[in-house]
């Protein structure tokens, strides 16, 4: 088959996966996922597990091993079988603490450690590498398997540029749908449906293979099973430590993959999809081997000896001429490959982010928190991640010299993450686990697993010496990497993990017996032992108050959460009970904020955040003690006793802020009778006095058309206040007539700034639109939206203390809803006036000074009301910020004339 042939197939194939993601996305940020988000998607999904090494490997394995590659299959339906609620209770855990890796989850449990995540993620890399070469490896195989019999053959570059090319095309199609925008829960529905597409691709072409290979070459089912008893070759002999070595080590990393926690934890949309998976998925995996060892048995029978067993899937179809079997088999091998290192990248580089660029970048700039856009910062340092993964996967390759068979690489991987079982399982069902314990136990276990099997696997000579090999370490024979402590004759894996599994274990179990957890573990321990009681999930980290404001906590959740962070803070302030967008710093609205940035950042830089906003809060005794005391009879008296409080809290509350507002209004009221009182008297005094100058007679021309001059102005003037008086008097009995029709909205805009450029004409101010926002049409009334408009741009013009002066309106539209922001770059208005400004006669200047009445704010709100929207201040954004919201069609609004 031509290269070029083979190239463009990927390429297409390629492009259909874009589509996909892309499609998705789109549904997605629509709210429309429909059957997306069904159990099948998420069943599908879970095929992650099936790499490159599945699909050839296998195959491979059987040929050398025969049933033993079964292990890698039994491993994982064992546990979705029989460990079922382990994976729920991963699945509860990972919803209620919002973790987005592996490392997140066993950092949030012990304390929030971020040193704790920090190892977690080196382990996940190290351990990791040697899987991505695998599939780096599998890809350019399959290339020169189809390439090396063509009169194009020549044409093939070396396999390391294969595998470079092969490395830059999956980190570019990683970056632009793993790290396009920052999700406070780090979900990839895009991808998620891409990788469930691959699945059936890669599913459909092994089942096509291996009913060609069945029925086509090998006869029948009964003359596969003739051949397969007939096979008498050394590596057949079953070892039944080696079987049980291998079942345990593919059930714990079908939980400590990180690919696999991505999918099966971080990206469950629903609960109940793991009770559907839990039969679903070893169905699939069953599907997957059935015809694993018919296609190895043929294969060895009808390929040369020096054949690859691994690419017999492929190799077996060119052979008899059946080029399109073979490219849908390609295609299958190149859908495995490509999705393990895609989520798998993914997941390390969220990782690497969260819990050692982001926690690096914080405790070099303290104040980064407060400033700047954390948003950019995260997603370049998970971009740059992604290619340092796929280029350190790419290093073993080129290091190794891709020699070693798939199964062995894998089983490398395997071996590293199954490090992370004891700590991860432990902390979730012991409460007495200890950070100590887990950092101990880690750093043991990757140790004996890197000196036992991850360096040999680079050969004697390359890393460790031939008579490191030979000798042991230091010369210490009971230190030799295939002999540790004596025990010779055991299988080099089995060794390995047996070893590094013990000790691992071992180390965390002391070092938690002999260390007594903090008080933010214990907390945690609550939480996670605990996972499915609702009771104890009520107990909260409890911050001390500190010197923070919530406007600071605002400031720091949007650079992080964006426009999301309002939504949240504005519910949250109206379930206390609050209008607006600063609830009061609650413990149990600090703990979900923290929760809501740890979906963005990862528990552990989350809470160092939070702790630099509050002065390096810490949980009270108080706090320690209520875990330690807790009891079923108590919990259920202090729920109630709190839930009471919490009500009578609220309630007196806003009996507060309504008898200051109510105060502080009586203020402005009398302020305003004193100052209507001049600014009707002003006038009439003056048309008064003129008046009688012009009833004297004898009255110079040009005293006249002055005095006439002057009364005109006066009688303007009480007419406009007059007018305000009427105008807000109207808009508040509802009798107002709206005169709707379809408009423009940037239109509208460009009407107010030009009224508004009379407010101060002479003063230095830019105006900062996105003209391409503004392209809506909606159904209102245009006068009273202008006047609004000119209000807002008018108050800036006159109000904003920057020199020069900066208005941004920013347009967003989202589900029939369109918003208008207004933020100008002066020192914004003061908290305690922030509430008041609505109000009638409100004046922040001097309430004495001659000037407006107080009433165009008041006017505005009632315009709002009025049109089926709203008007608000938004704290938090450096200057003065208002926020109209308004439908994008306006029925008729119930007690409002319509023309």
């Amino acid at each position: 088959m031509p290269f070029n042939l083979l190239v463009l197939s990927c390429l297409i194939y390629v492009a259909f996966l874009f589509s996909v993601a892309f499609m998705v996305e789109r549904r997605a940020a629509q709210g429309n996922m429909g059957f997306l988000r069904s159990p099948l998607i998420y069943t599908l999904s879970l095929s992650i597990y099936c790499t490159a090494w599945t699909f050839y490997g296998a195959v491979g394995y059987a040929a050398r091993s025969g049933l033993e590659f079964l292990t890698i299959y039994l491993g994982p339906t064992l546990v979705f079988v029989g460990w079922w609620l382990i994976l729920r209770k991963l699945v509860r855990i990972g919803r209620q603490q919002r973790v987005t890796s592996i490392a997140d989850l066993i950092s949030s449990r012990f304390g929030k450690s971020n040193i704790l995540g920090v190892v977690v993620t080196l382990i996940a890399v190290v351990a990791t590498t040697p899987y991505i070469a695998l599939q780096l490896q599998s890809m350019t195989l399959s290339f020169s398997v189809f390439a090396q019999d063509t009169p194009e053959a020549w044409l093939l570059p070396g396999h390391e540029d294969i595998a470079l090319w092969v490395a830059a095309g999956l980190a570019l199609f990683t970056i632009l749908f793993g790290t396009r925008n920052l999700d406070a829960k780090e979900q990839h529905h895009g991808i998620v449906t891409a990788i469930a597409v691959e699945a059936v691709v890669k599913l459909v072409a092994l089942l096509a293979v291996g009913i060609f290979v069945v029925w086509g070459l090998a006869g029948g089912v009964g003359a596969v099973i003739d051949k397969i008893a007939a096979v008498d070759l050394p590596g057949w002999q079953m070892q039944t430590d080696r079987w049980i070595g291998l079942i345990a080590l593919s059930a714990a990393a079908v939980i400590s993959l990180p690919r696999m926690f991505q999918v099966m934890v971080v990206e469950n949309v629903d609960e109940a999809h793991l009770a559907r998976a839990s039969w679903a998925f070893p169905l699939y995996l069953f599907a997957m081997s059935l015809f694993i060892l018919p296609i190895a048995v043929v294969g060895l029978e009808l390929m040369p000896a020096e054949a690859n067993p691994d690419m017999l899937v492929l190799t077996l179809p060119l052979s008899e001429g059946q080029g399109g079997l073979a490219m849908l088999a390609f295609l299958g091998g190149f859908s495995s490959a490509t999705s393990m290192v895609i989520v798998e990248t993914i997941a390390l580089a969220t990782m690497i982010s969260n819990n050692v660029v982001m926690p690096l970048w914080l405790r070099l700039r303290p104040d980064a928190a407060m400033s700047g856009n954390l948003r950019s910062g995260v997603l370049l340092s998970r971009r740059l991640a992604i290619v340092g993964v796929l280029g350190l996967g790419f290093l073993y390759y080129r290091i190794s010299g891709g020699s070693a068979a798939l199964a062995a690489i894998g089983l490398i991987a395997f071996a590293g993450m199954a490090q992370f079982l004891p700590a991860l399982l432990g902390g979730i069902f012991w409460r007495g686990a200890t950070k100590l314990g887990a950092l101990s136990g880690l750093l043991v276990g990757f140790v004996i697993w890197a000196y036992t099997l991850f360096l040999p696997s680079f050969g004697e000579g390359a890393v460790l010496s031939a008579q490191v090999f030979a000798e042991g370490a230091f010369g210490l024979d009971w230190l030799r990497p295939r002999a540790l402590f004596g025990t010779e004759g055991m299988d080099p894996l089995v060794h390995s993990v047996f070893w590094s599994l013990t000790l691992n274990t071992l180390c965390f179990a002391f070092f938690s017996l002999i260390t007594f957890p903090d008080p933010v573990e214990r907390i945690q321990g609550v939480a996670f032992v605990n996972a499915f009681d609702r009771e104890a999930q009520a107990e909260r980290l409890g911050w001390s108050h500190g010197q923070a404001e919530p406007e600071a906590l605002l400031a720091l959740a949007q650079r992080i959460l964006g426009e999301e962070a309002l939504t949240f803070f504005e519910a949250q302030a109206r379930a206390q009970g609050k209008e607006g967008f600063l609830p009061d710093l609650t413990p149990e609205f600090l703990a979900e904020a923290e929760r809501r940035l740890a979906g963005s950042v990862g528990a552990a830089t989350a809470h160092a955040m939070i702790s630099q906003l509050f002065g390096r809060a810490t949980v009270t005794v108080e706090d320690l003690m209520a875990v330690a005391n807790e009891t079923a009879q108590i919990m259920e008296y202090s729920a109630k006793l709190e839930a009471k409080q919490e009500e009578l809290s609220r309630a007196a509350r806003q009996l507060r802020e309504v008898n200051e507002k109510l105060t502080q209004l009586s203020v402005q009221k009398d302020a305003f009778l004193s100052q209507i009182s001049h600014e009707l008297r002003t006038p009439m005094t003056s048309i008064r006095a003129f008046s009688e100058i012009l009833t004297e007679g004898d009255v110079p021309p040009q005293m006249v058309q002055d005095s006439g001059r002057i009364i005109h102005s006066e009688a303007v003037r009480l007419t406009r206040l007059l007018d305000d008086l009427l105008d807000l008097s109207v808009l508040e009995n509802g009798s107002v007539q709206l005169n709707l029709d379809l408009v423009h909205l940037g239109s509208m805009i460009d009407r107010a700034v030009q009224a508004a450029s009379q407010t101060r004409p002479d003063r230095a101010f830019e105006i900062i639109r996105d003209p391409v926002a503004e392209e809506i049409h909606l159904m209102t009334d245009p006068d009273r939206l202008v006047q609004v408009f000119i209000n807002l741009i008018s108050n800036a013009r006159k109000y904003c203390d920057a020199d020069p002066g900066v208005l941004r309106i920013a347009v967003r539209q989202k589900a029939g809803r369109i918003t208008v922001d207004f933020i100008d770059n002066g020192k914004g208005i003061p908290k305690e006036s922030q509430r008041l400004i609505f109000e009638k006669f409100a004046r922040l200047t001097d309430q004495m000074r001659a000037g407006g009445a107080g009433l165009g704010l008041a006017i505005v709100r009632e315009i709002m009301t009025n049109l089926g929207g709203s008007i608000t201040y938004l704290p938090g954004q450096r200057g003065a910020a208002f926020r109209v919201m308004l439908p994008l069609r306006l029925e008729k609004p119930a007690g409002v004339a319509r023309s």
